[in-house]
Order: structure tokens, then C-alpha cells, then sequence
């Protein structure tokens, strides 16, 4: 996409921000559903971002991809976030334009785009699961192949948005394993037979992502849903791709970083005395220096995947970014509430809501501490495309 168009779908997303910001802190607080975030972002047609134009869709780069979820997020970093799941889910598919596949890997892929360009599909992605997180080498889902596919057994933690996406790309070991050293990712339907929710997570913050448990019973999946159509690859893709499970969120988390200064700067200029005081000053200038920081980390690190996918370099660039953003959103937050003092936590406002948003930064896989450990390892020169090097 070139940048005149890409300036015309900044314009839309602005657009789309400005009605998620109206109605964040009722969706937020719980009187109102979140569907309607999701409902806004398929009408503004944010659902083929990244499907190739080959394909129908808009075929943005992975840069331009992080600008618009970080516009989008300084709305409602929930709904931003929630969409980025749904990329999270295709995203290293939409890659693929242009590639020849094998016949089973194209028919899948012709079939997924047909789903999200032509019927407005909303997918997401569904590997968390209790006690082992995102990690995949150590989850519980199972599968076992039937004569027309497979049968998937389980349930996955932390899915969203739950219930409101279309469909739902499962990572699963096959039955009768231990440690999974080869697992295979399947795309689920809400509509299928063995599918359920749970309530939705009634957390501190993010409620607008409609987050919940989804329980797997027995579940009958077609052969031509099994990702690409192989088994086994999902380590393989993982080790080589990481910047989707790793920094996909990274522009969301960027725009709720640039929604608390905004916020900040807004509260204090009401006050004269202490917009002119020189302390004041340097303390709101070294917050924006850290927001320009990370932005430039961050962006960086999106234009290496789209020159050098797959480069160690890129890898690891993405890896710093995630714990650079993650550390940023709280330090933010924290600096906001001392320099506006308690008034500007009185009541449910937008920076007591912001606060606790950037507060799960911190946590949503990978952790900061998983990133740090990634950079660690190929500073010092391990091997960062052999599966064995992680826990994964």
C-alpha cells in the first residue's frame, strides 16, 4: 500500500478511535457489551489489513500494521488488542502471498481468505491454556485423527474476543504424548459441535476484549481445517516467525502508552502554576522522550520483519521491543498518577481505567522476562533457531 492510501486508512482508523473512545469506559465498567468495539471494526473493514491484495485485501506491511493498531488503541486499547488476535491467528498466513504452497497448504489458505474477504469471518488465536500460559511445548489440548479428520480434546485459557470471533485456530498435541515436541494447530468454529464459553473474565481491566475460558468437548474437526494442512508445524513456525505470538500486540500497547500522556498533558494544563514549573516540565519531558523511545524501538523493529523476516536480527529486535513497551505502559501510568496527584483517580475516570490497562503490559504473553531472556540468549550466541533453546 502505498502512502497516500495508507494516509486515507489512518484517516478511517481515527475515525473508528474516536467512536471507541466514547464508549470504552461503559464497556470497561460493564454496562455495556463489548460487541459493539468489535462490530466497529468490522463495519470500518479492518478485518483484511493484511490479507494480500492478490487476495482481496489491503496487504499491509507488518510497520504499517503496528501504525494502525496504535492509532486504533489510543480509542480503546481492549478492542485494539482484540483485534490483533485475530491476526495473531493469520497473520504468518497473510505472509505467504505471493509464495507457491503445496496443494493442501493453498487450498487452506484460498479458504481463509475467502472466509475473512468475502464473509466478514473474524478469527482468533487460542493457545493459552492454565498453568503453562502461551507456551505450546507443555499443553494439555489434544487431538486423535478420525477417517475425515480429527477430534480435539481440551480447553484454552485467556481467549478473546470469545464468542464474537468466528473462528478459532486451536494448538494441540497429538493423543497419547507426554511433552509435545510436534504440535499441530487446527482451526475450530463457535458453531461446531463441543464448543463452549465460559462467563466472560470479570478482570481489573481489558474487559472490552470479551476474554473467557473455551472448553473443548470432543470436537470433530474437518482434515481440511488442520492448519496448512500438516501436522506438526507449529514449533517449526514459532522458533522461525516469532514476531506474531511475540510483538503483534506491540501497537496497541504503544497507543495506550500514548493515550496516558495525552491524558496527563490534558490535566495538567489546566493548572498555570504547575504547567510552568521547570521540574514539572523535565518530569512530563522525560515521559515523552520514553513514549518517542519506545515508538522508534518499536517501529523499527516492525520495518526489520518486513525487510528481514526471519533474520536473527529481526527476531531479536522484536524480542527487545516487546519488553522495551511492556516496562513503558506501567513506568507511564505510575509517573501520570504522581505528577496529577489523587484528583485525577477520583472516581472511575479514564486514567484510573488506563492505569489498570497498562498494568497487564507486564503480563500478556510473551512476558517481559521471556523477552529479555530471548535477547540474552542470541547476544550471547545461542543457537535461536533450534526449538530446543526455549521452553516453548
Amino acid at each position: 500500500m502505498d502512502a497516500a492510501d495508507t494516509t486515507v486508512l489512518l484517516d478511517r482508523v481515527r475515525g473508528t478511535a474516536d467512536a471507541l473512545r466514547r464508549g470504552s469506559a461503559e464497556v470497561d465498567s460493564g454496562r455495556t457489551a463489548p460487541d459493539l468495539g468489535y462490530r466497529l471494526v468490522r463495519e470500518a473493514g479492518l478485518l483484511t489489513l493484511l490479507v494480500p491484495r492478490e487476495f482481496g485485501g489491503e496487504g499491509l506491511s507488518f510497520l504499517d500494521y503496528t501504525r494502525i493498531l496504535e492509532t486504533l488503541a489510543v480509542g480503546d486499547g481492549a478492542t485494539a488488542l482484540g483485534l490483533n488476535m485475530h491476526y495473531a491467528a493469520i497473520g504468518s498466513l497473510c505472509e505467504t502471498g505471493g509464495s507457491e504452497l503445496p496443494a493442501a497448504a493453498d487450498r487452506f489458505r484460498s479458504w481463509i481468505f475467502r472466509e475473512v474477504v468475502e464473509h466478514g469471518r473474524m478469527f482468533t488465536s487460542a493457545t493459552a491454556e492454565t498453568g503453562s500460559g502461551a507456551g505450546i511445548r507443555h499443553i494439555h489440548t489434544t487431538y486423535r485423527s478420525t477417517d475425515d479428520g480429527y477430534m480435539l480434546k481440551g480447553s484454552k485459557s485467556c481467549v478473546s474476543p470469545a464468542g464474537i470471533a468466528d473462528h478459532y485456530v486451536i494448538a494441540a498435541r497429538e493423543e497419547g504424548t507426554a511433552i509435545a515436541d510436534e504440535v499441530s494447530h487446527f482451526v475450530v468454529s463457535k458453531a461446531d459441535p463441543g464448543v463452549s464459553f465460559s462467563d466472560p473474565w470479570d478482570g481489573a481491566a481489558l474487559r472490552g476484549t470479551r476474554t473467557a475460558t473455551m472448553t473443548l468437548s470432543d470436537v470433530a474437526v474437518p482434515r481440511h481445517r488442520l492448519f496448512l494442512g500438516e501436522e506438526g508445524l507449529s514449533l517449526f513456525k514459532l522458533v522461525r516467525e516469532p514476531h506474531w505470538t511475540v510483538s503483534g500486540c506491540m501497537g496497541a500497547y504503544l497507543g495506550i502508552a500514548e493515550s496516558i500522556l495525552r491524558l496527563t498533558v490534558g490535566l495538567l494544563r489546566g493548572d498555570e502554576r504547575r504547567r510552568s514549573s521547570p521540574a514539572l516540565q523535565a518530569d512530563v519531558g522525560r515521559l515523552a522522550v520514553d513514549l518517542r523511545a519506545a515508538r522508534a524501538l518499536v517501529h523499527s523493529a516492525a520495518r526489520l520483519v518486513d525487510e528481514e523476516k526471519g533474520s536473527l536480527e529481526a527476531h531479536t529486535a522484536v524480542h527487545a521491543a516487546r519488553y522495551c513497551i511492556a516496562e513503558l505502559a506501567p513506568r507511564l501510568a505510575l509517573g501520570a498518577v504522581r505528577l496529577c496527584g489523587a484528583d485525577a483517580l477520583r472516581g472511575p475516570g479514564p486514567l484510573e481505567r488506563l492505569l489498570r490497562e497498562a498494568s497487564l503490559c507486564s503480563v500478556t504473553p510473551t512476558r517481559p522476562e521471556e523477552s529479555l531472556e530471548y535477547v540474552g540468549k542470541s547476544t550471547l550466541g545461542h543457537n535461536m533457531f533450534d526449538p530446543q533453546t526455549f521452553d516453548w
